[in-house]
């Protein structure tokens, strides 16, 4: 399912906003590509020099694969709150991937010891969900924290919780990704 087509586009999304390339032709692409028309959810990660410089995207499809990977590939270069917008002088040293999601799986749980029994570490992303406390990890971030423990500890964090959240049996969501990654200059353009 994954193409080089998606780097291109999240690529010349970015680019669109830099004034440095046209923005897709979306209904060519819709129509050479079908299956952008389906609904999909996306996250568009950008590194540079190893580093995270941006990551936005989509838990649950909510639109087609093509308008979901164009506001995502704009948002994680431009209006990700932890980073300053990408500037064209950074292009060259960025690192840009693309990953599609499944559609996410509650987990069935008895308790903490039970739940890190369900998780594939290296495979299944997280989605936490309790209250106000929401957050996720793709499964990429397992190469970081490669002890379910350490995913779930970190995860819980992330959602703004305490750790001791799994105590409180929050809604546990795993979901797959098929992901595609190239440096941007390696990237052909649309």
């Amino acid at each position: 399912m994954l193409h080089s087509i998606l780097l291109q586009i999240a690529k010349n999304s970015i680019l669109s906003h830099l004034g440095v390339a046209y923005k897709p032709d979306k209904e060519k692409l819709l129509h050479e590509y079908p299956f952008l028309t389906k609904d999909g959810a996306t996250f568009v990660t950008l590194h540079k020099s190893g580093a995270l410089r941006g990551c936005i995207g989509s838990i649950v499809a909510h639109q087609n694969l093509l308008e979901d990977l164009i506001s995502n590939a704009h948002s994680a270069a431009f209006r990700d709150p932890r980073f300053s917008p990408v500037s064209v002088h950074e292009l060259a040293q960025l690192h840009l991937e693309v990953s599609v999601l499944s559609q996410p799986e509650l987990i069935e749980y008895q308790n903490y010891e039970d739940l890190c029994t369900k998780i594939e570490p290296a495979k299944d992303g997280l989605i936490l969900k309790h209250g106000y406390y929401q957050g996720t990890f793709l499964p990429q971030v397992w190469h970081e924290l490669p002890s379910v423990e350490s995913f779930l500890e970190h995860l819980s964090i992330k959602a703004g919780a305490n750790p001791a959240i799994y105590k409180e049996h929050p809604m546990i969501y795993k979901y797959r990704v098929d992901a595609i990654e190239e440096d941007f200059d390696a990237i052909l353009p649309l």
